[in-house]
């Protein structure tokens, strides 16, 4: 019974098992399960063909490496451990299973700290703060709405093509580590706003030999640089007075953790990330995009259409 046992098989006794024996609201039992289907992703993902019964401690610890990667917050990530503790208690409890490979895993060990993530208020406060009066702020109202839209690194972004630019249907090519290309999708809002600057400020530049084709520039018509990424940042976190530690990378995980809380698929928004632990991972080759732009569309609070 124990080689047979199937993820499929088991998540459907344990669900009538949380919503019978323990009396969860549909809510809490929704959300165990969709806890542990994250895990049944990953091994998905991986290529990883066990049972419930034959999961080992590793495969657990990969996971978690895993989800943490991804920007998952702390607090998230905490739930879904626990989460898939109470699957393998309920799997002992059945004598659907021998061994408990949870019992090492605390709850959570998450290695490195991760940066702050911002709550869509905190990110809705920061751009509001931003003077549109001015050309800079134009631009940067379209840097920030392209960082948090795309999820991408400062270095992406301050080398952004307008070549690269595939706003009509809903995409940038990104050139990432070690000049590896993506197609990334990007939302409604921040293509408003990256329309609006070309149109209303980049135009006017006086652009400077070799910078032609880049998307956000300085008043002197040269490409950005880092530093001033994060002076703008800086700036208009002081401005509204919000006391976390802020970088364009907190804006990076934020795009991750609110795309994953929302319930996007993890492989849609590893792909999206660029990571390089799955950039040359075979599955990604078959992943249709359509379905990467639906993910974006259906889960990033700043693509959804209001009312």
């Amino acid at each position: 019974m124990i080689v047979t046992l199937t993820w499929k098989s088991s998540l459907k006794g344990f669900k009538s098992y949380i919503m019978l024996e323990r009396s969860l609201s549909a809510n809490s039992v929704g959300a165990y399960v969709h806890d542990v289907e994250k895990l049944v992703q990953f091994l998905e993902f991986k290529q990883i063909n066990l049972s419930p019964a034959q999961l080992e401690l590793q495969h657990l610890r990969d996971f978690i490496a895993w989800v943490n990667e991804l920007g998952m917050s702390p607090r998230t990530q905490a739930r879904v451990i626990s989460g898939i503790k109470a699957f393998y208690k309920y799997l002992l409890l059945e004598n659907l299973t021998e061994v408990d490979p949870t019992a090492l895993i605390d709850s959570p060990k998450l290695g490195r700290k991760l940066p702050d993530v911002l709550s869509l208020e905190e990110i809705n406060q920061l751009i509001e703060a931003i003077d549109l009066s001015s050309a800079e702020g134009e631009r940067n109202r379209a840097i920030l709405e392209t960082l948090y839209g795309s999820g991408l690194r400062v270095s992406e972004l301050i080398n952004l093509r307008i070549s690269c630019l595939y706003l009509e249907i809903g995409f940038i090519k990104i050139i990432g580590k070690g000049d590896k290309e993506r197609l990334v999708p990007i939302g409604s809002v921040a293509t408003k706003f990256i329309q609006l600057y070309r149109s209303t400020v980049r135009n006017h530049v006086d652009i400077k030999p070799g910078n032609d084709d880049i998307l956000f520039l300085n008043r002197r018509g040269s490409k950005l640089t880092r530093v001033m990424i994060f002076t703008i940042i800086k700036r208009l976190a002081k401005e509204i007075g919000l006391k976390k530690s802020i970088s364009p990378h907190t804006f990076r995980h934020s795009f991750a953790t609110h795309l994953i809380e929302g319930g996007a698929d993890l492989r849609a928004v590893q792909e999206m990330l660029g990571h390089e632990s799955i950039t040359t991972t075979e599955i990604y080759t078959h992943l249709d995009r359509d379905f990467l732009r639906s993910a974006i569309i259906q889960f990033h609070p700043r693509s959804k259409k209001k009312g």
